[in-house]
């Protein structure tokens, strides 16, 4: 309980029950305001050693403040990231444009109709630890970061109500696992945007580096959201990756798996300096309370390439004629030569009138 609270009450002087959950943890408003995460993006950055995660939200509502906290499995650094890398992936993994023929003519063919349509066919805890410590905390752009560590949920609790805070019991009960695992914690704070306007739209991405010998994306704390949620996840390993089960959400959808080899920019200092295997996975969450696990993702059976390809569908045709009304009107000198001959051979056959007597 308090290590979720010692995370907001560094950041924000009063706060509200959750009005929503994103994917990575916690996100409050302050205030009365609301704050809905409409999607989150995050790049994944793995090397069998080290994780590096860089998130985007797309937020929406009135809030002009707003907190979130992002447990993890170790000591993380955190700084700015390049929102020019979201770009990039999302022209890198495109779906082709394909053209497919059929033979038979639809409802927008003629003689149907005069015009063709086109179809679109994822510190270790050490002896005498402090019951709270405070690892960090930095000012990067609008955004106030502060990385936590916590041994004694009860001294957390003391902690934030001697300053005056005061968080939902079931936020503590969702943060309860990460307490028993001995993960830290990365609390930031939204400050206010220029202009006082409401945080909207796409929020500048954060870089989140830490140590771990798996790939994982924290999730569980979305089961406090109270709409569906959306995630897509670009993740850079040496091999194609799959999440190891779905955690209780649909399906995880990949919509691109390839080898990418970026040679400048933000996405080409994430990724290193040799070819990286790149796999991009949407997945939604219509019940967000099913949640009960964290992504874990794992290396494939075989390094299978896939891009979406939106079809075309084209009626076939042969010098611009429809291959069906050829067909059929070859057809159809086909059967009257075929009735010619058989009337002739008949007419043959046919005996002459006899002869008289």
């Amino acid at each position: 309980m308090a290590l979720l609270f010692a995370l907001l009450a560094t950041q924000l002087g009063a706060l509200v029950n959750p009005a929503y959950a994103c994917g990575c943890g916690a996100m409050i408003p302050d205030g009365q305001s609301r704050i809905g995460v409409d999607r989150e993006t995050s790049v994944l950055r793995w090397d069998g050693r080290t994780e590096q995660i860089v998130m985007r939200f797309t937020v929406g509502g009135d809030a002009h403040r707003a907190a979130w906290i992002m447990p993890v499995p170790r000591r993380a650094t955190v700084e700015l990231g390049d929102g020019r890398m979201f770009d990039e992936l999302g022209r890198l993994t495109l779906p082709e444009h394909k053209n497919r023929s059929y033979f038979w003519p639809r409802n927008h063919d003629w003689p149907f109709s005069s015009g063709t349509g086109d179809g679109a066919g994822a510190p270790a805890p050490g002896a005498a630890a402090p019951p709270v410590g405070v690892v960090g905390r930095e000012q990067l752009g609008d955004f106030d970061v502060a990385r936590l560590t916590a041994t004694d949920p009860d001294a957390l609790k003391n902690w934030l109500e001697s300053n005056g805070f005061k968080l939902p019991d079931r936020l503590a009960t969702e943060v309860e696992p990460y307490v028993d695992q001995h993960w830290e914690y990365v609390a930031v704070r939204l400050a206010p945007r220029a202009g006082g306007k409401p945080l909207r739209g796409d929020l500048d991405p954060l870089r989140i580096r830490f140590d771990s010998e798996r790939l994982v994306y924290p999730m569980r704390l979305s089961r406090m959201a109270k709409t569906p949620q959306s995630l897509g996840l670009y993740v850079l390993a040496d091999h194609r990756m799959e999440p190891a089960s779905p955690i209780g959400g649909a399906a995880p959808e990949v919509t691109f798996a390839g080898t990418i080899h970026p040679e400048t920019g933000a996405l080409a200092e994430l990724a290193g300096a040799e070819p990286v295997f790149l796999t991009a996975i949407d997945q939604r969450f219509p019940v967000p309370g099913s949640i009960d696990a964290d992504h874990e993702l794992r290396v494939t059976a075989e390094d299978t390439p896939y891009r979406r390809a939106i079809y075309h569908d084209k009626l076939l045709t042969v010098g611009g004629v429809p291959a069906w009304l050829l067909t059929l009107a070859g057809a159809a000198v086909a059967l009257t030569a075929t009735s010619v001959a058989v009337l002739r051979i008949r007419d043959r056959r046919r005996p002459g009138p006899a002869a008289a007597s």
